[in-house]
């Protein structure tokens, strides 16, 4: 049975679209954040202002809660390869929250991990067992692999159960970030030049409310699925270059795509294996790549 939920980083991208749906279906919700919601009023109702990095913070928590859902994070990968400190607040937001677990008693967890995790290989499709310390090409990655060995230790020395969610490359609504999607959309729309780091590169791009969707199968799901990882993704590459295009045919623009080498830290191609999350989770991405850049550039226009 799904009890009181806690959200960590509800001020994101994705913990605000995560706090709305669960709302939406009546969840009992609270929130953490460094900073208010940006985009919705209710959530800040909800939410606790708290850096997770500060242990003495951390007390303003309240402990009435039955699963914690932790997205906090710095979450750039190439802005972590220029001020790695960042990857080491990522551990330590983790460790807190996990101790918080620990002395209160909460015996869910959720954490969300990343494609990184898989780094570069020779690879075409990824599966969960895929995943190799060796791979991690950047401190971002290494944040997140360290943090999986975390939470794993957790479980097995204070029983703490846990569900990891490897995401890949989320797009859509309440991301004002230089990520790809929203920062090729604001460069098309300010008609400037559109900069591809990888010729080939190709990612496996998540709409929002499909990797919402992942989640909120992992929360009701929990008890049959957890102690393990699972891609949260659709399965689906879809080149970079490719992307730029078509933000720019959506948004009738005809300005210039120059193409670069990847950058330090970066990897170069993914797409998601997803049947263990099929299977596990019941989960099923519904939005493919076109219809939700386009859901996303109609989301901008408006909001933006």
């Amino acid at each position: 049975m799904v009890g009181k939920i806690m959200v960590t980083g509800s001020s994101g991208t994705i913990g605000t679209r995560l706090c709305e749906k669960l709302i939406e279906k009546n969840y009992d919700v609270q929130g953490v954040d460094k900073r208010k919601n940006a985009w919705n009023k209710k959530i800040n109702a909800i939410t606790t202002i708290a850096d997770l990095t500060d242990e003495k913070q951390i007390k303003k928590l309240s402990a009435d809660a039955d699963i914690v859902v932790h997205l906090a994070a710095n979450a750039r990968v190439y802005n972590l390869v220029i001020e790695p400190q960042g990857a080491l607040e990522n551990i330590s937001m983790l460790f807190n929250m996990l101790e918080f677990c620990r002395k209160n008693k909460i015996k869910k967890f959720i954490f969300a991990s990343s494609r990184e995790v898989y780094g570069n290989s020779q690879n075409m499709v990824y599966k969960e067992d895929d995943a190799k310390i060796s791979a991690s090409e950047s401190p971002y990655s290494a944040s997140k692999v360290a943090g999986e060995a975390l939470v794993n230790s957790y479980k097995h020395c204070y029983g703490i159960d846990f569900i990891i969610t490897r995401f890949s490359n989320v797009y859509g609504m309440y991301d004002d970030s230089d990520r790809v999607v929203p920062l090729f959309i604001r460069f098309t729309r300010q008609g400037k030049d559109l900069m591809v780091f990888g010729e080939h590169k190709e990612l496996d791009f998540t709409y929002i409310d499909d990797t919402v969707q992942g989640i909120i199968c992992c929360i009701e799901k929990f008890d049959g699925a957890k102690n393990e990882a699972y891609n949260i993704a659709t399965g689906k590459g879809v080149k970079i270059i490719d992307c730029a295009k078509m933000i720019q045919k959506r948004l009738n623009s005809s300005s210039k795509i120059t193409v670069g080498n990847n950058r330090t830290g970066e990897v170069v191609r993914f797409v998601a294996d997803i049947s263990k999350a099929k299977k596990a989770l019941s989960f099923e991405p519904t939005i493919g790549f076109e219809e939700g850049l386009a859901r996303t550039i109609e989301w901008y226009l408006k909001n933006t």
